[in-house]
């Protein structure tokens, strides 16, 4: 067995090493530019016709998506710097003057043919055309070149299909939901007993700096979300990419709510210096309760990154049998707080702003708020790409109508 788990330990690296974005994205851009380069010595009459290496490094990406994007921008980008280039030697020549306004005018043109990102490579390409003797044969090559460089980035991830990576998407989103679990978890520990103030605001501190782990987080879920745009592997992109977004976007306010709730127990903890922040049994009661609904963070985290069916009926499931519970201490925990303050009306606010909280946090996580935002989600994304594409919307429309009246007919 322990030659079989060390054997097993360095092929699992392996295979998750194959699949790391910065190693895909390394190997492939590498070997598109060797192919585009080989091309290019057929067919350009430049000797070093490193323009073509140079695009398809900058147009293979991880996705199909940003290749296609990419690829497209970046021959506009090179087109309109070439001609530039052209008339400004027909008509100034190269000066110090000259190089002045065209570099001005490519960024001027750059903005106007929107190609975004590539605004400063329309005044490369108009200077390092402009700087040679032979404009005209450069400028023709230049552009061959380009074309030769993105037509090889796209043929890259069109041959070689880039991966998908919700599973990565999905990785990240359960690790968030694993520290606000046991971040939750701390602030629980803290109301059965008393808490100095600083240490109440040490977990103040770490659910502030949830946030740049939220960040991060999205930046994985858009990869993944351009992963699975223009993907002949992925039948149901956009219920995938609505599914994770929604979820992320559930998270990341049980997050801000958790921030405020720390911020409460903090103030709750300035006033009340040399007592507990709660009486035994109602400090005993959040506890539990901030413990079951960190365990609902999680489950809910599964569920959304869950692909397959059967195991998402059992993840919803287990969620909503741990909301039920918690909602169940929940009313506990308010009974005791009304209890507590009629005994005791100090920091009513303050007891009654903690209740709000975890109040919010459970019904972001409900399973029919969650199935409504689902909805909404989806028939938005339907308005806004009938509205971008009147045409092709209206045509879906009228062949949807002739198959419910042939489905009549039939009847």
């Amino acid at each position: 067995m322990r030659v079989v788990r060390e054997w097993t330990a360095p092929a699992l690296q392996f295979v998750k090493r194959r699949r790391d974005p910065v190693t895909v994205q390394t190997v492939r851009s590498a070997a598109a530019a060797t192919v585009a380069y080989v091309i290019a010595l057929r067919l350009s009459p430049e000797a070093a016709p490193l323009t073509a290496p140079l695009t398809a490094l900058l147009v293979v990406q991880v996705t199909l998506y940003s290749t296609l994007t990419t690829g497209v921008r970046r021959v506009n980008s090179v087109v309109a710097g070439v001609v530039v280039a052209i008339a400004f030697s027909l008509l100034v020549g190269l000066t110090w003057w000259s190089l002045g306004l065209l570099i001005l005018a490519s960024l001027v043109v750059g903005h106007v043919v929107r190609v975004h990102e590539f605004v400063p490579e329309v005044a490369i390409s108009a200077m390092l055309v402009l700087g040679v003797t032979t404009v005209g044969d450069t400028a023709w090559a230049r552009i061959l070149e380009t074309l030769i460089g993105a037509v090889v980035g796209l043929g890259f991830n069109l041959l070689l299909a880039p991966p998908v990576w919700v599973e990565e998407a999905g990785e990240s989103i359960e690790g968030m939901a694993r520290r606000v679990r046991q971040l939750m978890l701390r602030v629980g520990e803290q109301a059965a007993v008393r808490t100095p103030v600083h240490h109440a605001a040490a977990r103040l501190h770490e659910a502030r700096r949830l946030d740049h782990d939220i960040v991060e987080v999205d930046a994985a879920l858009r990869q993944a979300e351009d992963s699975l745009r223009l993907n002949p592997r992925v039948r149901e992109g956009l219920l995938h990419r609505v599914v994770l977004r929604t979820g992320l976007d559930t998270l990341e306010i049980c997050t801000v709510v958790l921030r405020v709730l720390a911020r409460t127990l903090t103030d709750l903890a300035k006033e009340r210096k040399s007592e507990p922040l709660f009486e035994p049994e109602t400090g005993a009661t959040l506890e539990q309760l901030l413990s079951e609904i960190a365990d609902a963070v999680v489950s809910f985290a599964v569920l959304v990154t869950t692909s397959v069916s059967t195991s998402a009926e059992s993840a919803e499931e287990r969620l909503s049998s741990q909301l039920r519970q918690a909602a169940t201490t929940r009313d506990k925990l308010a009974q005791l707080l009304l209890e507590g303050v009629q005994r005791d009306a100090r920091e009513w606010q303050l007891q009654g702003a903690v209740l709000t909280e975890v109040n919010r946090i459970l019904d972001e996580m409900d399973t029919e708020h969650r199935s409504r935002r689902l909805l909404e989600e989806l028939d938005l994304h339907t308005r806004e790409q009938r509205e971008r594409m009147p045409r092709i919307g209206r045509l879906w429309e009228r062949l949807r109508r002739k198959r419910r009246a042939a489905a009549g007919r039939s009847r």
